[in-house]
C-alpha cells in the first residue's frame, strides 16, 4: 500500500503504486491487494490512522495475506506497532529493496555491499528485526520463511561486521581504481550505460554486445556491473558497461554502499542515461537519476557543461503512440544535449546510437587523404578498423604498368594516425 501523505505532494501516486508492485513481484510475492491510503496526519506511532489501520487489517484477513509493504518509510516503532496490530509481518520501502537486492546480488562485491547496507539498516531496528542469521531463502530475511526466530541483534557485533565489511569493500575500491588506471593506459574508451531501474539498460546492453546479461522485465534486474569490448564506427573497440538501475528514494545505505559500482561511471568517456519513455513517470525517472549522479559526485558540471558527455537513449520507442512520437521527436530536436530515439528490443535506433557515441569519441578526429598500394590489405583493413573510411577511390593507371593505388578518405584521430605511420609495410 501507499501512504500519500498530503504535505510529500507525490507526482503521480497511481505510478508510484504501479512501482511499489513491481518491486513486491521483483522478489516473487504475491500480491493480493494494492491500495493509496491519504494521509493528512502522520501518527508518529503507526503513521496510519485507527481507521485505516482497521481497513488494513480486514482485507488482510479478506484476503488471508501474510505480509504488508507500506511503500514509504517506516520508523522502527511504526513497523513494531503496526506489526502488533495487523499480527503480521511489516516492511517499509527499504526493507523491500534491500530484500531485492540481497536475493539478487550475485557477485562476492555485490553481496557485500548489500549486506553492509542490510547491517546499516538493521541497526536502527534492534526493537523488532527479522535476523539475517537464519534466513530461510534469499535476500537478508526481512520476508523470512518458516521456523524463523526474532533476536535482538547484538549492537557490538554489528559495528564489528560492519567496521570488517567496509574494510573489504575498501580494497574492493583500490582494486577496481587500478583496473580502471589499466584501463585509462589502453586505447579504449568506455561507455557507461546508466539509467532508472527496468529502463532497459541490460536489454539495450545485449543487443549492443551480443552477451547475455539477465534482461527481464524486472525492477532491479542488474545489480552488479557488466563489461564487454564492442566494436564502433571508427573506433576499433570501446568498453560498454551496464551498471545498476536507480529509483526513487533510493536507501541512502544503498546508495553508500553500491558507491564502488558506480565508480565505474566515473571512468567512463560518455555515459549513456536509457529512459523509458514509454513510463508516465519518465520525466521524473530522468530528474532522480541526474540527482543520484550529482549526489555521488559522478558527473558534476565544470565550466558550463557536464564533466562527462551524456547521450539520452529514449527507449522503448516501439510501445509509445504515434501522436506522443511526434511530441517526443520535436522535444528531441530542442534537447541540449544528443536524444537518440531506440528500442533495445526490436533494434530500432542502435545503429543511430552507436554512431552517436562514435561521433563524441572522434570528434577530435581530423579527414586525412592516405594513398595506400591496392595489394596492402593490411592497412586497408587497419585504416577500416580504426577510422571512419569516408571514400575511396583508384588514383593510378594501371596500363602504364604501375601497382594499382586506393586514395582512402578517412576521419582518424591523431593518436590513430601516427599508429597507422608507424605500421610495417
Amino acid at each position: 500500500m501507499l501512504p500519500d501523505i498530503r504535505k510529500d505532494n507525490l507526482p503521480d501516486p497511481e505510478s508510484r503504486l504501479e512501482e511499489g508492485r513491481g518491486l513486491a513481484l521483483a522478489i516473487g510475492i504475491e500480491v493480493v491487494e494494492s491500495y493509496i491510503i491519504p494521509i493528512r496526519d502522520v501518527r508518529p506511532g503507526t503513521l496510519f490512522g485507527s481507521g485505516q489501520i482497521d481497513r488494513i487489517r480486514a482485507d488482510c484477513e479478506m484476503a488471508e495475506a501474510e505480509l504488508v509493504i507500506v511503500d514509504g518509510a517506516l520508523s522502527a516503532i511504526q513497523q513494531r506497532n503496526l506489526e502488533d496490530a495487523l499480527k503480521r509481518k511489516v516492511i517499509d520501502r527499504t526493507g523491500l529493496i534491500l530484500e531485492i537486492f540481497g536475493e539478487r546480488a550475485a557477485t562476492a562485491e555485490g553481496r557485500l555491499q548489500v549486506e553492509l547496507a542490510h547491517l546499516d539498516y538493521q541497526a536502527g531496528r534492534l526493537v523488532r528485526s527479522w535476523t539475517h542469521l537464519e534466513r530461510q531463502r534469499g535476500g537478508f530475511g526481512f520476508l523470512g520463511g518458516p521456523g524463523e526466530t526474532q533476536i535482538e541483534a547484538d549492537r557490538r557485533m554489528i559495528r564489528d561486521r560492519m567496521a570488517r565489511l567496509r574494510r573489504e569493500l575498501e580494497q574492493v575500491r583500490r582494486t577496481r581504481a587500478l583496473h580502471r588506471a589499466r584501463r585509462g593506459r589502453a586505447p579504449w574508451p568506455v561507455v557507461a550505460l546508466v539509467g532508472y531501474t527496468n529502463a532497459g539498460k541490460s536489454t539495450l546492453f545485449n543487443r549492443m554486445t551480443g552477451a547475455d546479461v539477465m534482461a527481464e522485465d524486472l525492477l532491479f534486474a542488474t545489480l552488479d556491473p557488466t563489461m564487454r569490448a564492442i566494436g564502433l564506427p571508427g573506433v576499433e573497440k570501446a568498453i560498454l558497461s551496464d551498471t545498476v538501475g536507480f529509483i526513487s528514494d533510493l536507501p541512502t545505505q544503498l546508495v553508500a554502499a553500491f558507491r564502488a559500482t558506480l565508480e565505474e561511471v566515473t571512468g567512463a568517456d560518455i555515459i549513456v542515461h536509457v529512459r523509458d519513455m514509454s513510463s508516465a513517470m519518465a520525466d521524473g525517472q530522468k530528474v532522480e537519476v541526474e540527482q543520484i549522479l550529482a549526489d555521488l559526485d559522478i558527473n558534476t558540471e565544470e565550466e558550463g557543461a557536464l564533466r562527462i558527455p551524456v547521450i539520452e537513449a529514449w527507449n522503448k520507442w516501439d510501445q509509445i503512440a504515434d501522436e506522443r512520437r511526434e511530441e517526443l521527436a520535436e522535444q528531441a530536436e530542442r534537447a541540449d544535449i544528443p536524444v537518440v530515439p531506440i528500442s533495445a528490443l526490436t533494434g530500432f535506433g542502435t545503429d543511430a546510437l552507436e554512431r552517436a557515441i562514435s561521433a563524441i569519441l572522434t570528434r577530435d578526429a581530423r579527414v586525412h587523404d592516405i594513398i595506400v598500394p591496392t595489394s596492402d590489405g593490411k592497412r586497408i583493413a587497419w585504416l577500416h578498423a580504426h577510422g571512419e573510411v569516408l571514400g575511396e577511390e583508384e588514383v593510378s593507371d594501371t596500363e602504364t604498368g604501375e601497382e594499382p593505388q586506393i586514395r582512402i578518405t578517412v576521419r582518424i584521430e591523431d593518436r590513430e594516425f601516427g599508429r597507422f605511420v608507424a605500421l610495417d609495410g
